[in-house]
């Protein structure tokens, strides 16, 4: 509980620090959001990514760890 208290009060200062405005363009779509949501979007699909990737890894070790054990 402490851990996510800390975690909530430096994304409050993240956001605080960057309010300002940046022109964002992704896949011919064009944009003006502030940096700090900017910078959160990027990354959350950073690590939705990591993720997606971490987990097809375990998924092919694990097949693995079957298919020898048989």
């Amino acid at each position: 509980m402490l851990l996510a208290v800390v975690f909530l009060a430096l994304l409050v200062v993240f956001v605080a620090e960057n309010s300002g405005s940046v022109k964002v363009s992704f896949l011919g779509a064009h944009a003006r959001i502030s940096l700090a949501l900017a910078l959160l979007i990027a990354a959350l699909v950073g690590a939705a990514v990591a993720l997606l990737a971490g987990s097809a890894r375990i998924l092919q070790l694990r097949a693995e760890v079957r298919r020898l054990g048989r």
